[in-house]
């Protein structure tokens, strides 16, 4: 067997402390990286050039989970965003949001939404899960599939719904559940956006959870391990090629920039964390991992 590929991160590149910071995603226009800290309902962009310098942030009201652009409509003006009961449109100038398709009407105050990302087709897929402070995470959870228009649950009884993603041919769609500490395959019809035959392309063996996702230009999965202080660059048959080790625990999210790594994390205020882990925890890191990712899709406000 060969050598697993290693890379050792020790210092951060944006201290923010973020509650759970999640969701990066490379905004090409402004060569920036935006993300969301969960907990504190805050969006964050941070120019890649000028660093920690260039922060910027917008409060909100409601969490905000993810983000996308927009087909056709330039970053700086407006942007997809999830939050606690479905999708919304964010205008970034003023700060106010508009909903745009919710998870069901009534709306359910048990429920938020997670990771989601946009379809080779510009359809948008978009997790729900037990919110915080609703006790413990339940199988309550769905993926769903959001146009302008419509939204339907694809998928239900999840408890950690997760990173969605798509092989450079977009012939396979990739979903983790992070409960089940399982990252599914299923085949993707790309012109309906359906799905067949559901398989288990990764299952972790140990006690940490597969979180955000992003696939690399040669199809390799790479995958940020929540719990465990690192990433895991997957190959396309579910073999574990190598990984990036970080100082702290709680790692949330990936985005290539490049060929460089943009991490998020998650604070570790558990009481067995080493003081290394809970100072770092909540930062955003990155590293040269010498390969460069696939462009994530937009979303389309037409149909």
């Amino acid at each position: 067997m060969a050598e697993l590929e290693q890379w050792t991160v020790a210092k951060p590149w944006l201290e923010l402390r973020c509650a759970l910071g999640e969701g990066a995603f490379y905004e090409k226009e402004t060569n920036s990286i935006r993300f969301v800290d969960i907990k504190k309902k805050q969006l964050h962009t941070a120019s890649l050039t000028e660093g920690a310098s260039s922060l910027q942030t917008v409060q909100l009201d409601i969490c905000a989970t993810v983000t996308s652009d927009i087909e056709g409509v330039d970053p700086r003006e407006r942007i997809l965003l999830g939050v606690k009961y479905g999708v919304a449109v964010l205008d970034r100038r003023t700060g106010e949001y508009e909903m745009l398709r919710r998870f069901s009407e009534p709306r359910n105050e048990r429920l938020r939404s997670n990771d989601g990302a946009a379809d080779p087709h510009g359809r948008f897929w978009l997790g729900s899960m037990t919110d915080f402070g609703m006790g413990e995470f339940q199988q309550e959870g769905s993926l769903h599939r959001f146009t302008k228009t419509d939204g339907e649950e694809v998928v239900t009884g999840l408890t950690i719904p997760n990173s969605v993603g798509w092989t450079p041919d977009h012939r396979i769609m990739y979903f983790t559940h992070s409960k089940a500490r399982q990252i599914f395959a299923w085949d993707y019809n790309v012109s309906s956006g359906g799905l067949s035959n559901k398989r288990v392309f990764y299952q972790h063996p140990m006690h940490g959870e597969p979180d955000g996702f992003r696939i690399d230009v040669d199809g390799n999965l790479w995958t940020a391990v929540y719990g465990e202080g690192r990433v895991l660059k997957i190959s396309p048959q579910g073999l574990v090629l190598g990984q990036v080790k970080l100082p702290t625990r709680n790692i949330t999210c990936v985005q290539f920039v490049g060929t460089e790594l943009i991490i998020t994390s998650a604070a570790d205020e558990a009481g067995d964390a080493d003081a290394e882990s809970r100072e770092q925890g909540g930062a955003v890191f990155k590293v040269d991992v010498g390969t460069t990712g696939l462009e994530l899709f937009k979303f389309r406000m037409h149909e």
